[in-house]
């Protein structure tokens, strides 16, 4: 599948992933409120996020991008440092449906830059000339509330727990699953989501 388009919101740049993402791919993959958050144990070496970055672009059924800033300057972005990535994956173009994923670096949180960032996917997803999925789902963990706050605000609905699904510590949290079908998203206003 080929890299994502990118997408011009007015605080976020969503371009693809490329290998100059590593490092930041790294701070965002071991930090350790990201990891208990998402439920993720595993570490990666320096070397498997540059073995991934070579190859994500190729990778069937799913598009990654990193999350970067929209803030122009004379018609140049000043900053094309990632801070984030939003992954569309799990993609079955005979069902059109998807799975989507954010996780962001620490001093970005609760600012606003993953909501457009997720409206700007999702809109990408349902749209036409996009993907034309029907329906897009995630999952996230009971101990997150913030972040299962910010997607019903987006059109998520609960569609189910699985009880006890994750470790967290000594103890286990749910993993709630979520949804949005096409119908049930406002994409934001045009000038707001520009393909780049």
């Amino acid at each position: 599948m080929a890299a994502g388009p990118e997408r011009l919101g007015e605080m976020v740049r969503l371009r693809p992933m490329r290998p100059t993402d590593a490092q930041r791919l790294g701070e965002l993959l071991q930090d350790p409120e990201a990891m208990r958050l998402t439920g993720s144990t595993r570490t990666y070496t320096p070397e498997e996020i540059e073995q991934w970055l070579a190859t994500a672009p190729t990778l069937e059924g799913r598009y990654d991008w990193a999350i970067t800033s929209a803030v122009q300057r004379d018609g140049t972005f000043v900053a094309d440092e990632m801070f984030g990535e939003i992954v569309l994956d799990e993609i079955d173009t005979e069902n059109a449906s998807a799975n989507l994923r954010l996780n962001l670096l620490p001093n970005y949180r609760g600012r606003g830059y993953g909501r457009e960032a997720i409206a700007h996917v999702l809109t990408y997803a349902f749209a036409p000339d996009g993907l034309g999925l029907h329906r897009v789902s995630l999952r996230v963990l009971s101990i997150n509330p913030r972040a299962r706050m910010l997607y019903e605000s987006l059109g998520f609905t609960v569609e189910g727990t699985l009880r006890e699904a994750v470790r967290d510590g000594d103890g286990w949290a749910d993993l709630v699953v979520m949804g949005i079908l096409a119908d049930e998203h406002e994409p934001p206003a045009p000038q707001d989501d520009v393909a780049i």
